[in-house]
């Protein structure tokens, strides 16, 4: 692969409506995909979050904390894993919908965790379809544990792993705020943007904020973003933009100037 990879994701804040159960955000999704149409990049590989499609499943079943023995949080996980694939079909329809060859790919059917880190990856078929010139869509999912039976893979995992393993120029990750503040921006309205950090100052501002930050079942904002650490320590960008806003993440894909945070090693 001549051209260096980009791996973008997109939040399941953005994608869905986070207070309605199992609602997607149809226009956004729509938007993001003709936004990255027009981009015309070579070689992508998106990933896209839960909201509250996954979330609210994972959450009621437990299944990050692992198997329990108990035959109703199998249900969970099939129920947790088949609303991803739901709201990944939307994604992936909505692509095709504007000519990218953007092709459906399960990640518990290529990941296995242990302890809830990524421990065995078959990269071929992920492999073959970026030679070939697809965009594989993944998401975060209901994976299988060496460990504990099952967990919770989140999409933040996914895309620093991804990023490290294909070598990958850069990470871009649409949210719904405009990249990292120095506490909330929703409860707080004397947070502050951060325009740009460095990995040695990253650590140092992640205990100052603390994990104030909206959570969900795989982390708030900073455990998203301390999941891209090891990807800034092989050399990865990141840029943290608001793609909730039109034509934000046009410009991110494009290089052209953001607002947003970027994150790299010096």
């Amino acid at each position: 692969m001549s051209v260096k990879l980009t791996v973008l994701k997109l939040g399941g804040s953005v994608i869905t409506h986070k207070d309605k159960p199992l609602i997607p955000n149809l226009p956004a999704i729509r938007r993001l995909a003709k936004e990255i149409a027009s981009a015309k990049l070579a070689n992508l590989i998106l990933v896209h979050g839960g909201g509250s499609f996954g979330h609210p499943l994972a959450k009621r079943y437990k299944i990050k904390e692992g198997f329990n023995g108990k035959a109703s949080q199998l249900l969970g996980f099939a129920k947790t894993h088949q609303a991803m694939v739901a709201l990944n079909k939307l994604v992936v329809d909505a692509l095709i919908k504007e000519k990218i060859p953007a092709v459906a790919v399960s990640p518990s059917s290529l990941i296995m965790t242990k302890s809830e880190r990524i421990h065995i990856f078959q990269e071929e078929p992920l492999t073959k379809l970026l030679q070939l010139g697809f965009v594989p869509v993944l998401f975060g999912d209901a994976v299988f544990d060496l460990d504990k039976g099952f967990t919770i893979l989140s999409g933040d995992q996914l895309i620093a792993y991804l990023a490290i393993h294909y070598k990958a120029e850069r990470i871009i990750v649409g949210v719904d705020v405009d990249g990292l503040f120095t506490g909330d921006p929703k409860a707080n309205k004397e947070a502050k943007l951060l325009n740009h950090v460095a990995l040695k100052e990253l650590e140092t501002l992640m205990q100052q904020i603390g994990e104030a930050q909206v959570h969900d079942v795989t982390g708030g904002m900073l455990s998203k973003i301390r999941e891209m650490i090891p990807a800034v320590e092989k050399g990865v960008n990141v840029l943290v933009v608001n793609a909730a806003e039109s034509k934000n993440l046009y410009k991110a894909l494009k290089g052209e100037r953001v607002l947003g945070t970027v994150i790299s090693r010096l």
